[in-house]
C-alpha cells in the first residue's frame, strides 16, 4: 500500500537548503519515491500557524519511505538538512485501492 512522507519545511540557511534540494531527488528516486508536491504555493484554510513550505513524496511503501530515510544515499542530505531547514517529517499509509471514503452498501 502507498505510503506519503509529509515535510512540513523552514529554510534556515538558503545555501545549505538549496544544497540539500540538490542532493534529496536522487535518494527519494532510488527508493521509488516520487514528489507529489515540492514547495509550490500552499493557502491556509483552517487552523494554524500556517507552514512556510510543505513537501509530499509518495513511496510504494512505509518500509521503502523509512529505508530511504535511513539509507546511506539519503545521509548528507538528512546531515546538511540538521543546519539548513528545521522540519516536521511524517509517514502515512495510503487508503487500500478502491477506498471510496463511503459507508459498504447493503450485504
Amino acid at each position: 500500500m502507498a505510503a506519503y512522507v509529509i515535510s512540513e519545511i523552514e529554510p534556515q540557511n538558503q545555501a545549505l537548503f538549496d544544497r540539500y534540494r540538490a542532493l534529496a531527488p536522487a535518494a527519494v528516486a532510488k527508493y521509488q519515491g516520487r514528489y507529489l508536491v515540492r514547495g509550490g504555493t500552499s493557502e491556509l484554510i483552517e487552523g494554524g500557524p500556517p507552514p512556510k513550505m510543505l513537501v509530499v513524496i509518495e513511496f510504494p511503501s512505509v518500509a521503502l519511505a523509512k529505508a530511504w530515510f535511513d539509507s546511506t544515499d539519503y545521509a548528507e542530505a538528512r546531515r546538511i538538512a540538521k543546519d539548513a531547514l528545521r522540519r516536521r517529517l511524517i509517514v502515512v499509509e495510503g487508503v487500500p485501492p478502491g477506498y471510496t471514503g463511503l459507508p459498504a452498501g447493503p450485504t
